[in-house]
């Protein structure tokens, strides 16, 4: 039977100390068939290391640090205390192509046309409220050094807690665009930079997407006009390595009504597993497993079955595998 503790420590094993400020992460695309990039890396705090200046410098959004290291102190972690940074991911389902934004995971996986690498991006993204959109758009414009011009909703958002806007924020250090703003086909949707690097990887936008700043000023001189772009809300990604299959959960979005029960989530599971129609040969699915790390949601990729490469069967759904759960 697999067993959760021993993947994630098998993962461990690509330890990674290399310190310094780290630009995007720029994975090479997995073999034809595979969905898996990165490594997992563990490193240990310093006294005055926070999950958001671990985050800046290793590329990671503050919901997925905290994911991946439960009973650690977002805050405070302490000197010595070994921090699991979660860089290794299951790629997105779907084209590989463009732009894809989970908003699930707070992230942003970009496949240049023509290259054999995906640059990923930790985001922010709506709060309740004011959720980002879900569909298929593009990139319609490039701007550097954007004024803001708030909306009236925002205005009169910010004047009922006593902070008035002005009609104009010029570029500069309060510019809550950032360095550059990237316009989207879905009118009133931005991708831009922040004035504020806590908000990267948490539901604290408007409905646009926030990027670390020297991240935007990468991906700003990556990606054409017209790039399609693809937002999807996926918790819960299936996936295959070496012949392996993978399954990685994050923590559903809230709606209106709080987050989804229990018996919603791993119906969501069953179905993520039943959209991936490629994932034939696989077999002896563990749903105990599967069980567990929907409830852990900690964005590891876990394997839940071996392949048997011979065989043509597939999972086995027809049984209710969600009673199971």
């Amino acid at each position: 039977m697999l067993s959760r503790a021993p993947s994630i420590a098998c993962l461990s094993l690509a330890v990674s100390l290399a310190a310094g400020t780290a630009s995007a992460l720029e994975l090479p695309l997995p073999p034809p068939g595979e969905d898996i990039v990165g490594e997992v890396q563990v490193i240990k705090a310093a006294y005055e290391d926070t999950f958001a200046d671990l985050g800046e410098r290793y590329d990671l959004g503050y919901s997925e640090m905290v994911a991946a290291n439960p009973g650690v102190d977002a805050w405070l972690p302490g000197t010595g205390t070994e921090v699991v940074l979660p860089t290794r991911f299951i790629l997105p389902p779907g084209p590989r192509e463009g732009v894809v934004i989970n908003l699930a995971e707070y992230r942003m996986y970009y496949y240049p046309k023509g290259g054999n690498t995906v640059f990923t991006y930790p985001l922010g993204i709506g709060r309740e409220g004011w959720g980002s959109p879900v569909g298929v758009t593009r990139i319609t414009a490039k701007t550097k050094d954007p004024s803001w011009y708030p909306p009236a909703s925002i205005r009169a958002e910010h004047a009922a807690d006593g902070d008035p806007l002005p009609k104009v924020v010029p570029p500069g250090p309060d510019n809550p665009l950032g360095p550059y703003k990237l316009n989207l086909a879905l009118p009133g949707y931005l991708i831009h930079g922040s004035n504020k690097k806590f908000g990267i990887g948490m539901q604290v936008s408007h409905g646009c997407f926030r990027m670390l700043n020297e991240d935007l000023k990468e991906f700003v001189g990556l990606v054409p006009v017209n790039t399609p772009v693809r937002i999807i809300n996926e918790p819960y990604k299936f996936g295959i390595s070496q012949g392996k299959l993978y399954l990685e959960a994050h923590e559903p979005l809230s709606s209106e009504n709080g987050k989804p029960a229990l018996i919603d989530q791993h119906t969501a599971v069953v179905n993520a597993m039943i959209r991936r129609e490629d994932l034939s040969g696989h077999d002896e699915l563990n749903w105990e497993l599967v069980k567990d790390i929907v409830t852990a949601q900690d964005g590891l990729p876990v394997e839940v079955a071996a392949t048997n490469q011979a065989s043509q069967a597939t999972v086995t759904v027809s049984e209710s595998p969600a009673a199971a759960l």
